[in-house]
């Protein structure tokens, strides 16, 4: 099976949690790109009444696109789930997002919603994260002295650019990627990085999942993480 054709399936399979009455955070990335079309399928096609939270501008478009209703996080009381990718799970179900450089809005839908659920392709999983550079969403200003820590740091940043500039996000914020090759502990990381003036937010996503649907070759694949502290816990 090609790559899409993993992500189709694990997207397909997704869009069949999500039940009549839902509020639903919709993630980004290509892999959700899959399932956000299965729940407008359902939608057009099944009459499923929901409302979409999406995670960046351009969720938010293909929702409405496919008859969708689409609110923002601070117009819905709670989000029953949230569907979204990962760039790397690790085999204790933490992760990195960010690499479509919206991990600032996906996290915060995240630890706004009852339950977590990520899909991926069995490409994403990894014994221990960090293989995938780690991105960082900052403000513009004061961003090169903020580079310059993090370099000092040892933590090899790279601002994340495109077609010769700094990419912006939603936000209007830049990103850096940390290109760390593996990361040993990734809570004391996280830490680190909360304390950082100028650091809007990173993309360790830790105790934040609960349930992984990973696509394999021979079929997709339910992984449920342990309960633990969810994240808002772990920041106070």
């Amino acid at each position: 099976m090609t790559q899409d054709e993993l992500k189709k399936m694990v997207g397909d399979l997704a869009a069949t949690y999500v039940k009549d009455g839902m509020v639903v955070g919709l993630g980004t990335g290509s892999t959700v790109k899959f399932m956000v079309d299965a729940l407008g399928h359902r939608v057009a096609k099944e009459g499923l009444k929901i409302v979409g939270v999406p995670t960046s501008d351009r969720t938010a478009a293909q929702g409405r696109k496919l008859g969708i209703p689409i609110k923002a996080v601070d117009e819905v009381d709670q989000i029953d789930l949230t569907i979204d990718g990962a760039d790397q799970i690790d085999a204790d179900f933490q992760g990195i997002k960010g690499g479509g450089a919206a991990h600032l809005f996906e996290k915060i839908v995240a630890i706004n919603s009852k339950r977590n659920m990520w899909i991926v392709d069995e490409s994403k999983m990894a014994p221990k994260l960090g293989s995938f550079p780690l991105p960082l969403e900052v403000i513009p200003y004061g961003s090169q002295q903020l580079f310059k820590r993090l370099a000092a740091k040892g933590l090899h940043p790279a601002f994340r650019e495109q077609a010769g500039q700094r990419v912006l996000t939603d936000s209007k914020n830049y990103v850096i990627d940390l290109h760390l090759g593996q990361i040993d502990d990734a809570f004391r990381l996280a830490q680190y990085l909360n304390q950082q003036v100028g650091i809007v937010e990173h993309g360790l996503f830790l105790n934040v999942v609960n349930t992984v649907i990973v696509g394999y070759a021979d079929g997709p694949k339910v992984l449920q993480a342990p309960e633990r502290p969810n994240y808002r816990d772990l920041k106070a």
